[in-house]
């Protein structure tokens, strides 16, 4: 990637020379499948006299216009940046270029459906991508206005941040769109997507009385799978919530939600027209997990229009505040507006269980990063800014008051609309509503990094009351800060009927190394100790001996869902730090998930599951764990309930981690037909997962994934077969797939990202090994030749983690070791990578005690 960073001082210097005015971008589509043309015509004030530059990454610039002065672009235009010299104090810049289509999700992507042949187009832009189609000042405090001009076929949907005007024809087959100009935004929000999507519209009443045009868009061959009425309905519901909180009316014209292919990430907040994962259009049965975490998704996105979109950060810094709050605000939406109450047990299960591994890596970080350059930003896509955040922000909600909070925020909205600010600008208003000084709370918790634990210390009399209760707090030798907490500490004890109950519970104040908590003395021991009930806090926290063991006899019989995500949690950061077995933890989730009714706990959890059977059990007990595991869940599939959630997450868990002939022959029996489930529907997306399972086995061909293929010729099947085809266990298979991505660069993002994720199938640990060489040899020139997005897929997905060997961390180490001059965003996904097989190994250690 030369040539395409940006600093954060380079930034910082060009702000304090340019304030931008309007960008007026034309756009021809209509030049074939590799360029469009891009006509820029940038406004813009200067110190007059300064010299600075302008980004745009393209194929070819034709001609550059500053003042009126041509500028010859083989003198000027270099590494994604056109110099400006001599300017004035007001500016007009124009740049005729010809700019490239992508396959990797950033800048203006080009998808072609194998379906029926139709080109779809959707624009991706953050973090620094605009450029990639049109010429612009790529930074977000550079805000402008945009309009947008767009020549396209006549029979396309054109759809941008501003409302779609009626199409002006230019030909029999071609039409243009030009679009009214945008309040003044940031160009990382800027959207363009194109094609011949099918649409719904529906409209909502604003709480400033305007009539607010709503549309839900995806392509033809997907559209029958489209439920746009609940989309609307879960849109509608944002609105009013967020509306009412904010005490700021939705500051766009119009909302559209459009569900694009191969898209990279869950959807991204463009003003007024977001973009979607097809991944939420259900074409086959899916888990209550995806699908509340689509609704979460919407909230986030719309809250977004608020947060990040009308008020917008100066620098890359505070990306976290943007996710962050747009995650809280989404999951407390998602709480307290639509059915689905218990967003707050999954947020427990999915973000902090992802928060608290990210800030247990190397690469761990403030929640306020130092963001030095866009390389810098680019992995700061993290559990730190997301999740962590997010938990950083329910917190302070408690400390000030939901309702300070959100006074706090609406007067945020309404001083800094349109404008840029820093986290700091937030906290002054929380502060003014709340009456509280947020400085040391701060300091403490968005500027150092790292995880607290929380440990009960317990001594009870000969009557089994307690005599001393005391919360001791510990962090790590690197991050050393000792926080302060508000939490809950819950009494659970096995009643007559079989249940665990809550039987007392006090809130406290935690701070120090060690909290007494007197009010708890003279009460009688209960079976299980709960520190962080109810989740207010954000800590690692641990159980006591007794509690654990009735954890494992007893946590399918804690009736409040939150409660038994905590003690998941619990028993799983215990097994990652340890400080339990791995085997232990395979007994507590084998005896206890069968009875869990929250869909994202059960994701979560048969995904750690399954690690710790391939990667942390000892490794002279992994075959009899693994096949433990996949007979458990063989086992689980057969009881649920017919149809039910639990019994589709099973049955694909199952699939997953099967790893003898007997369970190859069980996976082709499902999928044959010859033994069935009743109430599962061997569905489309159903039978492609099976068949990777089958795959990996070798009791397949690539000969039979083809026919798969020609039966399912969709994208998604492209998928799956690519999945399935890397998942094949010979060296051969492994070295095609390998070459597909390494050799050759041609490959879109969603068939990198597949072949990747079958290529490290754990079943087919042993021939991974003979890649280990390969796979450090490539890293430098993939870093140096591919996109971002690309480069990552394959360095971090391509890593052979699944070894978990002392080879391989010794590669690893020696790699960094060798290249202590590499971009510093490469050593931190090596980095990363590295600290897992570390972790691995130390849990192994542990188990083998």
């Amino acid at each position: 990637m030369p040539g395409e960073n940006l600093t954060r001082i380079e930034a910082q210097e060009r702000r304090a020379i340019v304030d931008t005015h309007s960008y007026d971008v034309q756009l021809d589509l209509t030049r074939g499948d590799e360029v469009f043309a891009s006509r820029t015509v940038v406004t813009f004030a200067a110190t007059e006299g300064a010299s600075t530059f302008i980004d745009l990454i393209a194929r070819t610039v034709h001609a550059i216009t500053l003042n009126g002065r041509s500028l010859d672009p083989a003198a000027v235009f270099a590494d994604s940046r056109i110099a400006l010299d001599d300017l004035a104090a007001e500016n007009e810049l124009v740049v005729e270029a010809d700019c490239e289509y992508t396959n990797t999700g950033e800048g203006l992507h080009r998808f072609v459906d194998p379906v029926d042949g139709e080109v779809y187009l959707y624009s991706q832009f953050e973090v620094p991508d605009s450029r990639r189609m049109y010429t612009v000042f790529e930074q977000p405090d550079l805000k402008a206005a945009f309009t947008f001009s767009v020549t396209a076929p006549a029979r396309w949907k054109v759809v941008s941040n501003s409302p779609t005007p009626e199409p002006v024809v230019v030909s029999d087959d071609t039409a243009r769109w030009d679009f009214p100009a945008t309040p003044r935004i940031s160009s990382y929000i800027t959207a363009l997507v194109a094609g011949p999507y099918e649409a719904t519209y529906s409209e909502l009443t604003s709480a400033d009385g305007r009539v607010i045009p709503l549309g839900v868009f995806a392509r033809k061959s997907l559209w029958q799978y489209l439920d746009a009425d609940y989309v609307f309905e879960k849109t509608r519901q944002g609105f009013a919530y967020f509306e009412e909180k904010f005490g700021f009316p939705y500051p766009f014209a119009k909302y559209d939600q459009l569900f694009v292919p191969e898209f990279n990430a869950g959807a991204m907040e463009n003003a007024g027209a977001v973009t979607f994962t097809e991944t939420y259009v259900f074409r086959s049965k899916v888990t209550d997990a995806v699908k509340e975490r689509r609704v979460v998704t919407i909230l986030h996105e719309l809250a977004h229009m608020w947060f990040g979109d009308l008020v917008t950060m100066k620098w890359w810094n505070d990306l976290w505040l943007n996710e962050s709050f747009a995650e809280w605000a989404s999951t407390i939406a998602t709480a307290e507006a639509t059915e689905w109450e218990a967003a707050w047990t999954t947020f427990n299960a999915m973000e902090k269980t992802w928060a608290y591994r990210q800030d247990q890596l190397p690469s761990t970080h403030p929640v306020v990063a130092e963001i030095n350059d866009l390389e810098d930003v680019q992995v700061n896509f993290d559990g730190i800014t997301y999740a962590k955040g997010g938990s950083v922000l329910k917190q302070l909600a408690a400390w000030v008051g939901i309702e300070q909070f959100f006074a706090g925020v609406a007067a945020y909205f309404q001083k800094h609309q349109w404008s840029n600010t820093e986290v700091g600008d937030l906290l002054v208003e929380l502060e003014a509503t709340s009456g509280r000084d947020l400085g040391d709370w701060a300091k403490k918790w968005l500027e150092t990094a790292g995880v607290n634990t929380l440990t009960p210390l317990i001594e009870e009399g000969a009557d089994g009351t307690i005599t001393r209760f005391a919360i001791v707090q510990t962090a790590p030798a690197d991050y050393p800060t000792i926080r302060p907490h508000r939490l809950g500490v819950g009494f659970y004890s096995v009643t007559e009927s079989g249940s665990l109950e809550r039987v007392h519970r006090v809130e406290i104040d935690v701070d120090g190394d060690r909290t007494e908590v007197a009010e708890l003395r003279g009460i009688r021991r209960p079976d299980l100790v709960l520190l962080n009930d109810d989740d207010l806090a954000y800590a690692k926290i641990r159980l006591d001996e007794r509690s654990l063991a009735t954890a494992i006899a007893h946590l399918k019989d804690i009736s409040d869902p939150l409660a038994r995500s905590l003690v998941w949690g619990a028993a799983w950061d215990q097994t990652r730090d340890a400080e339990a077995s791995a085997t232990d933890y395979l007994d507590l989730v084998l005896q206890n998930i069968g009875s869990e009714t929250e869909s994202t706990t059960v994701r979560t959890t048969l995904g750690q599951l399954q690690l710790a059977a391939n990667s942390y059990v000892a490794p002279e007990t992994r075959d009899a764990a693994r096949e433990r595991v996949a007979d458990g869940l063989w086992e689980l599939a057969q009881k649920a309930e017919a149809g039910s959630d639990s019994q589709l997450q099973f049955v694909t868990a199952f699939a997953s981690a099967a790893s003898t002939p007997a369970h190859a022959e069980t996976v082709r029996a499902l999928r044959d037909g010859d033994t069935t489930l009743e109430g599962l529907e061997i569905d489309t997306d159903l039978s492609w997962q099976l068949l990777v399972s089958l795959a990996s086995a070798g009791v397949v061909t690539a000969a039979d994934i083809n026919e798969a293929r020609a039966a399912d010729n969709t994208a998604k099947g492209g998928e799956f077969a690519a999945m399935a085809k890397a998942s094949l266990p010979s060296h051969a298979a492994k070295q095609e797939a390998w070459d597909s991505l390494i050799e050759r660069a041609d490959a879109p993002n969603t068939i990198v990202r597949s072949t990747a994720s079958g290529f490290t199938n754990p079943t087919t640990v042993d021939v991974l090994a003979d890649f280990v060489e390969p796979y450090f040899a490539m890293l430098l020139p993939i870093w140096e030749s591919r996109s971002y997005q690309i480069a990552q897929y394959l360095i971090v997905g391509l890593y052979p983690a699944a070894l978990a060997n002392k080879a391989l961390r010794d590669a690893t180490r020696q790699w960094l070791s060798q290249n202590a001059d590499a971009a510093p965003a490469l050593r931190r996904l090596v980095g990363e990578n590295l600290a897992g097989v570390e972790r691995a190994l130390a849990v192994q250690e542990r188990d083998a005690q």
